[in-house]
């Protein structure tokens, strides 16, 4: 079936159709009330409690299809560590198959991760300026394929042992990279958009109590939900690194190779449910041109003194000098003073991901460092690079929680946990999981047999249990719950319609960001200097905390203020009239 007849098949996003008991909202043709709902006045929204709308069916189609390249790619990346550095069937040694030792190991770990998260800007360009989202998916999930099947043939025993498991696994990075940003930066705005309600209404619930289902929480309970079955898919590394301690490393990347056919096949079986945003063009190149063009004229501008001020008698941002209203010359302009708002809106947006790239450095250690951590010490009949199933483990778990009672529970105290809080306190809980950590290697190095060379050619494990690495894991979980989540939710909530994709991708692009700080730390990503590792990266996102903190602590009211602004309430005297059928 080729892409034209694809999308012939898909339903473009237009103002929804009226079923039975449905009515529009009368400025905004885009929003509708079913039976037994009504707008929300400025007083409900000061007294009725707020809550999140049911999830899109279409949404849960999305949700599937990241569960599965999910399981993908945290199945096959947890065993990178070990399939690169350890020997193949080796004695009294960990799973391996390259034998190119830690720091190799570690290296090409952070080379995938970098990729990984690099490629999604160009996906998000190819869903913006040709494709569309849904296309562009699909597109990259057989990409994704390609390289899980290479992988797959080349790590049976006879390629291992003639020297194709390194150029395999190579190319399979390479290939499962391209494939994971043509789907990492358009699956996360897609779920969202699946639910297309934009008015706060009020909903009157069975046991006759009224609330006031809110968009803002909508999406924040869809990308917990997102997040969450992310971590169940990563749960996968459970049965992978069983399959490869147990049986080999082919059947072990197998299993995530036919769970991604599906994948796609599932993505695409949800066609006729999507709501589908067309392509809106070269969104970077017509970019450029603004702020080139805004650059120039403001220094023109200045240059013959003739700023221009604004409500508040300042002058104007530089970029405004970009809108065609501002320019003496718009007759070869393509854009409206609209794109520059929008634009300006991307960028300030995204000034609060610039701290990310310490976090995400945080979270790699858990997937390299923490893995060989494992080792060093005992972990009974379980091989070591299971334990870091412990994180997504917490965030089946907590997450829930957090969405269902930690944070309604602080809206009700009136303490609601806005973005900027939430990422403040995720970035705190990184520090203090790396400072666990940094603890916990100075007890290994401490504990014979082996000392501070455990798990090191050939070496076993020191006499400590790899139990107490749990607590590490868990805050390492809460984290995610309060950083990763919120960055998800805040990339697409502030970013303007035509720019969603980019700006998500450039929030996934803070991950990359994150293995280049990781490369810095090469060097000391090895015993005996573990404890250094972790404690300067602790420290690093101790500091990181508090300048993010004091950058940004007035987006919250900011935001808020912004929000209500937009929001279009119903005048309270019409409250009355719902009662006699009228809206």
């Amino acid at each position: 079936m080729s892409f034209d007849s694809l999308e012939k098949e898909v339903r473009e996003e237009t103002p929804m159709a009226l079923h039975k008991g449905e009515e529009l909202h009368p400025d905004h043709p885009d929003d509708y009330l079913r039976e037994g709902e009504r707008w929300a006045t400025e007083e409900d929204m000061s007294t009725l409690r707020r809550v999140s709308d049911r999830i899109p069916t279409a949404a849960f189609f999305v949700l599937l299809t990241e569960f599965c390249e999910r399981f993908t790619y945290y199945g096959i990346s947890a065993m990178f560590q070990n399939y690169v550095k350890n020997p193949y069937k080796a004695e009294n040694s960990n799973p391996g198959a390259i034998d190119g030792g830690q720091q190799m190991a570690t290296g090409l770990n952070n080379f995938f991760q970098f990729w990984c998260y690099l490629t999604p800007i160009f996906g998000a360009i190819i869903a913006d300026q040709w494709l569309g989202k849904f296309k562009t998916i699909l597109l990259f999930s057989f990409i994704y394929i390609i390289g899980d099947l290479v992988l797959t043939l080349t790590s049976i025993p006879a390629s291992i042992r003639s020297g194709g498991a390194l150029p395999g696994l190579i190319i399979a990075m390479i290939t499962i990279g391209a494939g994971t940003g043509g789907v990492k930066a358009n699956v996360s705005p897609m779920v969202a958009e699946q639910y297309g309600r934009y008015r706060p209404f009020v909903r009157t619930l069975k046991n006759g109590k009224q609330v006031v289902v809110d968009r803002e929480l909508t999406v924040q309970s869809i990308f917990n939900w997102f997040y969450w079955s992310i971590n169940v898919g990563g749960l996968s590394a459970i049965a992978t690194t069983e399959i490869e301690a147990n049986v080999d490393f082919w059947p072990a990347y197998l299993l995530p190779t036919l769970v991604f056919i599906i994948c796609a096949f599932v993505f695409w079986l949800g066609r006729k449910k999507y709501v589908i945003t067309k392509p809106t063009g070269s969104i970077v190149l017509k970019a450029y041109r603004v702020f080139s063009t805004g650059i120039r004229n403001y220094r023109a501008a200045k240059a013959e003194n003739r700023l221009v001020l604004g409500e508040d008698g300042k002058p104007v941002n530089w970029i405004n000098y970009a809108k065609p209203s501002l320019c003496a010359d718009s007759g070869d302009i393509s854009w409206s003073d609209k794109f520059v708002d929008e634009l300006y809106m991307a960028l300030r947006s995204c000034k609060i991901f610039l701290c990310y790239p310490v976090f995400w450095l945080c979270y790699g250690q858990m997937s390299n460092n923490m893995v060989s951590q494992s080792g060093q010490m005992n972990t009974g009949n379980v091989p070591n690079d299971i334990m870091q199933n412990l994180d997504p483990l917490c965030i089946i778990v907590l997450l829930p929680i957090f969405e269902r009672f930690i944070y309604p529970a602080f809206r009700r105290c009136g303490l609601e946990l806005r973005p900027v809080t939430r990422i403040t306190c995720g970035f705190l809980v990184a520090a203090m999981a790396m400072a666990y950590a940094a603890i916990l290697q100075h007890f290994i190095y401490i504990t014979g047999p082996y000392y501070d060379m455990a798990g090191d050619d050939g070496n076993g494990f020191n006499h400590i249990s790899a139990g107490i690495q749990v607590p590490g894991y868990i805050l390492v979980g809460i984290s995610e719950i309060l950083a990763s989540v919120t960055g998800l939710e805040y990339a697409f909530t502030k970013a303007p319609e035509s720019m969603k994709s980019i700006v998500m991708s450039i929030f996934l692009f803070t991950n990359a960001g994150g293995s280049i700080l990781a490369f810095c730390f090469n060097s000391i990503s090895t015993n005996p200097h573990l404890v250094e590792n972790f404690a300067i990266v602790s420290g690093l996102m101790g500091a990181f905390t508090v300048l993010f903190f004091v950058c940004f602590r007035h987006y919250d009211k900011r935001d808020a203020e912004e929000t209500r602004e937009k929001t279009i309430f119903e005048p309270a005297s019409e409250k009355a009239d719902f009662s006699e059928g009228r809206v």
